[in-house]
């Protein structure tokens, strides 16, 4: 597990340099700024059954296991109260979710993925947060699910748009790489930096 983590983060695959721009990405024939999290259940069993029918054909790698979405829920409830904290103010209970400049990792996940592109100046400092890596890892709570969890200096934190750079100066943020998705799931890793926008203004943004 260590090794992996090695590979990502410390073998100087770091950037302190903050990109000037967020991106969302999206499944082609579907919207953007879709969210799980927004779905009932009888919504969600339909949905994760087409999720995992697109892995099993090989047009998607992502991985929904059965308690993906209490996961997501319990992540995004602990993130939302740490923004509150930190002086946001949050417009919805989940974020819009980008990650900070872009990820050829993300990008791969699934096949003909479309994006969302959008100023990093164009965001509401009071609705806009930001974790490093994913707020999944960020906030630690997969070891609850059976997700490995190795705590790093830099979770835990949310930072608020007017704290980025410093932040980026500070903990760095994986370089933009592809990566191997086999096992993913089960893996501790560090791949991009997550922006949470808590607000619906980005929704008149397409690219």
């Amino acid at each position: 597990m260590s090794r992996f983590r090695c590979q990502v983060r410390h073998d100087g695959a770091v950037s302190r340099t903050l990109p000037d721009f967020v991106t969302h990405y999206y499944v082609q024939g579907r919207p953007p700024f879709l969210n799980l999290s927004e779905l009932t259940q009888t919504e969600w069993d339909a949905t994760r059954n087409v999720l995992e029918e697109e892995r099993a054909t090989g047009s998607s790698s992502r991985v929904f296991g059965h308690r993906y979405l209490d996961l997501r829920r319990a992540t995004e409830a602990k993130l939302r109260d740490l923004f509150v904290v930190a002086g946001g103010n949050p417009e919805r209970d989940a974020p819009h979710y980008f990650v900070l400049g872009s990820s050829k990792w993300f990008q791969g996940l699934s096949h003909d993925m479309l994006q969302v592109v959008i100023p990093l100046d164009a965001l509401p400092d009071s609705a806009t947060s930001m974790t490093i890596p994913d707020s999944m890892t960020s906030m630690g709570l997969g070891g609850d699910f059976g997700i490995p969890v190795e705590p790093e200096p830099h979770h835990g934190r949310v930072f608020r748009r007017s704290q980025f750079a410093e932040a980026v100066e500070t903990f760095g943020i994986p370089e933009d790489r592809p990566g191997n998705y086999a096992g993913y799931q089960h893996r501790t890793f560090e791949l991009y930096a997550e922006v949470q926008v808590w607000s619906d203004a980005v929704l008149g943004y397409r690219r």
